[in-house]
């Protein structure tokens, strides 16, 4: 700013000098001078003139300095002089006053600012603000419902994001602690007229104002987790995945409260996404949770008809672990089991009768009125008891029933259009489910299944081709043996449901193709590096290159638990041993178990076991129809025996023998040694 312009000042006479300086001036005489004296006002005259006072002494506030020329008194500087006063007639100053004016304004914004508080220290303050806040809403909800308001206000003027984050979590965590145990009904108009009392007025008040927080907070999460557009700012990744798992953690702990639908909805778009990362997983495994813990199914039946809206729209162009999440539904689980035919099954709430004397117990004493009383309580509670139960299984079953239907959809609109990287979780759900499946369908599914063990054949022969003439990697990474034992699973499972038999008879529905496809792949199976691993598992390392050599984020298919040599077994055992499709030929269980003997020996030891304790088995029931295979006195066939036939009526079985028990009695483990020895005496004791 420019020093003040020093503004030179003039002396303005008064107007009776003038005018006596005209009249001298005129040549007026000496007498006339001094004959108007008398009317001269010298000390009015004199009144007017400026005053010249002495300056008083100022005080010395400063001690006497000493030096060797003597005692020297230190004068205070001299305050700069203070502006002097404008002559606002002449309009000189009015610049001057401006740019004092601006100067002042400047001062005034600079003074304005407010010290930069470190982001460390922001992050310690809010910590302790919100803490504060939770600790008052924990204590007394009804009475601190502003809280929730400054809670939200810190996310909205949050400056930092992990300031924002901190208090999207702690709003999570104080709604799962205030949320009650029921859903909150909004209020009609007449539901606001009506007269109440006080304590209910209170009451509504609270849950209604905690429904628009609640609501407000559930908004917030859906414009964080939203898919941000192209022109719009990006949400912060970090961000984004903490309103993600709050967004989780409210789901799994108050699933039964109001704005469910948002809240799956959140999740649902997150596995709409093929990228699979800790969010993509983290909703994952929450919808299978939620599926676990679902008892009455209405929470289920709203998430699968998300989901099967959702794989519609994308054209199931979606990841297959998203189909994994519906082998954790409870469909209809009271169904799921089969009898037992040799003896009474017992609920098992049902206890066991006590023999003996009972303790005696000290009972307490009543009136016969009041026992009267207590039985008529009790009665009617027995009562309300099994209406509740009545009323929750009939709304159960009609929810399981409908997601049944939707999750039956999905997989056979998958199987129409034939898409190969869905294929295996579709058929590990058909093999869970098929005991479901309407009988209506049978045929239409059977006929598909085909298809798809056709399909996997084509497949393992053009695999079978590339390797020959060592090209590249194969385009596809299905699991051509897998899927074939999934299908023949399936197929074997329609039949073993409830009313099986009825089933078979009137729709006339013939396995045979599926039983001359397992002969077939046994050889393939026994020589499989990977018969006792699940598809999540290898004995080979990744390959390092490909994308899914990753271990943080591969996907962990958990409910894929069940291994080929099980899958194999449960074929066989439904071929075999089961009683649902009426007594086996000699020819098929002679055929099985030549090739089954002589599968066990290129088996590893564990899978070796299970194989051998199915031919006891099979050895048990039908030892008189096989036994002619160990003793070659008895061999009724005649001709040779054909061990690469694909047709089992074209192997010539009862023309050979088996001679793989002379191997096996030598095999390394001693466990698969006596084993053998079993099957032998089974076959010896029962024949």
């Amino acid at each position: 700013m420019a020093p003040a312009r020093t503004t030179k000042r003039r002396r303005v006479s008064p107007p009776g000098d003038e005018e006596r300086g005209s009249k001298s001036s005129g040549g007026a005489s000496a007498s006339d001078f001094y004959n108007n004296a008398a009317e001269w006002d010298l000390e009015q005259d004199y009144e007017q003139r400026p005053r010249k006072l002495g300056k008083k002494d100022k005080e010395q506030t400063r001690l006497p300095i000493k030096t060797a020329e003597g005692i020297q008194t230190v004068a205070e500087p001299e305050p700069e002089p203070e502006a002097e006063e404008s002559d606002s007639f002449l309009g000189t100053d009015d610049d001057e006053d401006m740019e004092d004016a601006d100067s002042d304004e400047d001062e005034e914004e600079i003074e304005e600012e407010k010290p930069k508080i470190p982001l460390k220290l922001q992050i310690i303050q809010t910590k302790e603000e919100l803490a504060r806040l939770a600790m008052l809403i924990n204590e007394d909800p009804e009475e601190n419902m502003p809280l929730f308001k400054t809670m939200a206000d810190i996310v909205e003027r949050g400056e930092h994001v992990a300031i924002q984050k901190l208090a999207l979590a702690a709003q999570a965590a104080v709604y799962k602690d205030v949320i009650p145990g029921y859903r909150i009904r909004p209020l009609g108009d007449e539901d606001m007229s009506a007269k109440i009392s006080k304590e209910v007025r209170k009451l509504r008040t609270f849950e209604q104002s905690l429904l628009s927080n609640y609501k407000h907070y559930i908004q917030k999460l859906v414009e964080l987790t939203k898919p941000a557009k192209k022109d719009a700012p990006q949400v912060d990744p970090g961000l984004k995945s903490i309103a993600i798992n709050c967004a989780c953690n409210l789901l799994l702990s108050v699933a039964h409260f109001n704005f469910r639908s948002e809240l799956l909805k959140i999740l649902v778009n997150r596995l709409a996404r093929k990228q699979v990362d800790a969010d993509f997983v983290k909703c994952r495994e929450t919808m299978e949770e939620v599926f676990i813990r679902d008892e009455d199914g209405v929470v289920s039946l709203e998430a699968v008809r998300l989901l099967s809206k959702m794989m519609k729209a994308k054209e199931f162009r979606i990841n297959e672990t998203v189909l994994d999440t519906f082998l954790h539904l409870r469909l209809l689980s009271e169904f799921s089991r089969k009898a037992s035919r040799d003896r009474i099954d017992r609920e098992e709430e049902e206890e066991t009768p006590q023999f003996g004397k009972k303790p005696k117990q000290k009972r307490e004493f009543r009136t016969k009125r009041e026992r009267k009383v207590q039985k008529e309580r009790k009665a009617v509670e027995k009562d309300m008891k099994e209406a509740d139960a009545l009323v929750s299984h009939e709304e159960r079953d009609k929810n399981q029933a409908e997601t049944l239907k939707l999750v039956f959809g999905v997989y056979f609109r998958i199987l129409k259009l034939r898409i190969p990287k869905l294929m295996g979780p579709v058929l590990e759900g058909l093999a869970k489910y098929a005991h479901l499946i309407n009988q209506d369908f049978f045929g239409d599914l059977l006929e598909a299944l085909k298809d798809l063990i056709g399909h996997a054949d084509r497949a393992e022969e053009e695999e079978d081709e590339t390797e020959e003439t060592d090209d590249a990697e194969p385009a596809t990474t299905r699991d051509a043996q897998r899927e074939a034992l999934l299908c023949t699973v399936t197929a074997f499972a329609l039949l073993e449901g409830q009313d099986a038999s009825k089933a078979a008879s009137t729709l006339h529905l013939d396995l045979s193709f599926f039983v001359k496809h397992l002969y077939r792949s046994l050889y393939n199976l026994s020589i499989n590096p990977d018969v006792e691993y699940n598809p999540d598992k290898s004995l080979r390392l990744p390959d390092p290159n490909s994308p899914e050599a990753n271990p943080a984020w591969r996907s962990r298919k958990k409910v894929n638990f069940q291994t080929p040599m099980v899958l194999l077994l449960r074929c066989l055992q439904s071929t075999l041993i089961s009683r649902a499709h009426g007594m086996p030929p000699p020819v098929r269980l002679g055929s099985f178990s030549k090739r089954l003997m002589t599968t066990s020996l290129q088996l590893p030891e564990k899978s070796a076991l299970a194989t051998l304790s199915l031919m006891n088995q099979v050895a048990k029931h039908n030892a008189r129809r096989i036994s002619s295979l160990w003793h070659s006195d008895e061999r009724k066939g005649d001709g040779v025996f054909n061990a690469y036939a694909t047709d089992i009526e074209a192997t010539n079985v009862f023309a050979g023998t088996i001679w793989e028990g002379e191997l096996l009695r030598q095999h390394y483990c001693p466990q698969v040694r006596d084993a053998a020895l079993d099957v032998e005496k089974m076959i010896a004791t029962r024949k």
